[in-house]
């Protein structure tokens, strides 16, 4: 009967969360909303009692938190860390110690337990401190902006913070016996579990892999088997066995067959999953007047404490202040990855029923804020800017160390993207030898690019190619040619037809290169006066074409080697 019961709770959970998961969508919520809905519709505490057998569901779900876990893991790329640049790597070692202290200075008075067995203002801490790697990044590539500066910075942060938590699971456990020895033996066997995990995936491991190889389904099996293992090694040395699963996820992160694995374990990973943010749901409590005023008062401390450890920092690293306020505008949100801290801690008895339930309504609070925060980020930091402007906080564009445009610029770039980086490299290398090198002036805002181009001696403006009053003071009138190599998918506030307008207005006598993705982009943008249209997909087919029919011919076997060494050769700005 009990078996009928199982069958029927997860039955129940799957289509309650189905169905709400599709009212989300519709809606452009996040889906883990909805399975948290869905939980709460079918539990005891606020919902219609249709599920009693909390337990079992919460155990079906714990198997769904490992395999997240080991997700996670597998998604850390520990080589793109050890080779982030200097404003990530600060950032993202500050952030979260940072984040914490004020999470602890914050909660701690307001009367929220820290000691004697209880940990809830440091729960609250921590779990303010992290922000939700689903959400931005789903958010950021809806809009294209995962590649920019502060979409890469954002990323860079979020991973960091995947490694803090890492960091806080190992010491969990032993949070209720805080002795230096204790902290420093679960230290001692969370190093040991992971150097013997990353020295299997050295020497064990890839042949192992390299024999099961062909049959996809032992591939997967094999790498589920070993997450299950190193979980299972965790949990006998007194570690958790979700920390046991990020770090097999990690020990497997660098593997040539990591895609394969995640592509096979995301659809199991989803299932148990629904499971235990449905189970989380159903342990959410009655919504009290005090729970939601400390829910409030938590979502704001979020945003509050999210600008307050990541913008000092970044602002400080002379990022300016548009990256830096993005990126905290980006990160401000709450993690799932909280609420996987929260319920381990109530299952350990280090928080009450109030505390998860607080972080819940938080997580639900700052996620749907966050939605419409990161679609209009570029909005909110103009304000923001120009408040912090009128304090006196300068931008890189005052800080007084960059060259001044020449009078009458060759060439002019509005906007320095990856595209244009390679054609400011090709512009270089066919006036080499030159007795009259062109002058070239860029406009663009990512300070990263005004530092490097400043340093190659090219004369750069910083500021906002969408605004009219930035061309017109960056004196761009004299040019000869003015060029975008930006697409509309990617530009913010403006569009090349725009562009192309306002260089005409600008540059009467300059020939205008602008971008475009489709035919019918293009075709409209000659109709406007274009003098040229960049379409990159066209103009790179025609190099791709060639390699091919080389190979088809039998002629093309130096290609690889002359690519890799022109490659090697390139000095661009944008690597």
């Amino acid at each position: 009967m009990h078996h009928a019961d199982l069958i029927a709770d997860i039955g129940l959970s799957i289509v309650a969360a189905t169905g709400i998961g599709i009212l989300a969508k519709a809606l452009r919520q996040p889906l883990i909303l909805a399975y948290l809905a869905a939980g709460i519709l079918l539990g005891p505490k606020m919902g219609f009692g249709l599920v009693a057998d909390e337990a079992t569901i919460s155990l079906i779900a714990e198997i769904g938190l490992i395999l997240l876990l080991f997700i996670i893991g597998l998604e850390i790329d520990l080589k793109k860390l050890a080779a982030s640049g200097r404003s990530l790597v600060v950032t993202g070692l500050g952030q979260f110690p940072l984040g914490v202290a004020l999470g602890l200075v914050f909660f701690a008075p307001l009367g929220f337990a820290l000691g004697d067995g209880r940990f809830d203002a440091l729960y609250l801490a921590v779990a303010l401190a992290l922000s939700s790697t689903m959400i931005v990044v789903k958010l950021l590539y809806d809009k294209f902006e995962l590649t920019t500066l502060p979409g890469s910075i954002t990323l860079g942060v979020l991973v960091f913070q995947d490694v803090w938590a890492i960091l806080f699971l190992a010491v969990q456990p032993n949070l209720a016996d805080p002795a230096v020895g204790t902290v420093l033996l679960s230290f001692a066997k969370g190093g040991l579990l992971v150097v013997t995990a990353m020295a299997a995936s050295k020497f064990l491991l890839p042949r192992l892999f390299t024999f099961i190889a062909k049959v996809p389904e032992l591939v997967l099996v094999t790498a589920v088997s070993w997450c299950f293992l190193v979980s299972g090694a965790a949990g006998a040395v007194g570690l958790s066995r979700e920390m046991g699963a990020l770090v097999a996820g990690v020990s497997l992160s660098t593997f040539p067959y990591n895609v394969d694995v995640i592509a096979k374990v995301v659809s199991i990973r989803d299932f148990f999953v629904t499971l235990f943010f449905v189970g989380l749901g159903m342990q959410i409590p009655v919504p009290t007047g005090e729970l939601l005023g400390y829910a409030a008062l938590a979502s704001a401390f979020l945003i509050a404490a999210r600008f307050a450890s990541v913008f000092p920092i970044l602002y400080g690293l002379k990022n300016g202040l548009r990256p830096s306020l993005i990126c905290s505008i980006n990160l401000s949100q709450m993690s799932e990855f909280s609420l996987v801290i929260a319920a381990l801690g109530l299952n350990m008895g280090h928080v009450s029923d109030q505390t998860v339930g607080i972080l819940t309504f938080v997580f639900a609070a700052t996620s749907v804020a966050s939605t419409y925060m990161i679609q209009y980020n570029h909005e909110i930091q103009k304000v923001l800017a120009a408040a912090l402007r009128r304090l006196g906080l300068r931008d890189v564009a005052d800080a007084g160390d960059r060259i001044e445009p020449h009078a009458d610029p060759d060439i002019v770039f509005l906007g320095f993207f990856r595209e244009a980086s390679s054609i400011f490299q090709e512009i270089e290398t066919l006036s080499q030898g030159s007795a009259t090198p062109p002058r070239v002036l860029v406009v663009d805002f990512n300070p990263t690019v005004i530092r490097e181009l400043t340093s190659r001696g090219v004369a750069c403006v910083y500021g906002d190619i969408a605004n009219l009053d930035t061309l017109v003071h960056a004196h761009i009138g004299a040019a000869r040619a003015v060029v975008c190599s930006i697409p509309n998918s990617i530009l913010r506030g403006a569009t090349n037809q725009r562009l192309l307008r306002m260089a005409k207005r600008l540059c009467p006598g300059a020939k205008v290169m602008v971008t475009a993705n489709t035919l019918a982009g293009a075709h409209s943008l000659y109709a406007e006066g274009a003098d040229f249209v960049f379409v990159p997909r066209i103009h790179a087919a025609e190099r791709a074409a060639r390699v091919i029919l080389s190979f088809r011919d039998g002629t093309g076997d130096d290609v690889r080697q002359a690519e890799t060494a022109a490659l090697a050769a390139r000095r661009e700005v944008l690597g």
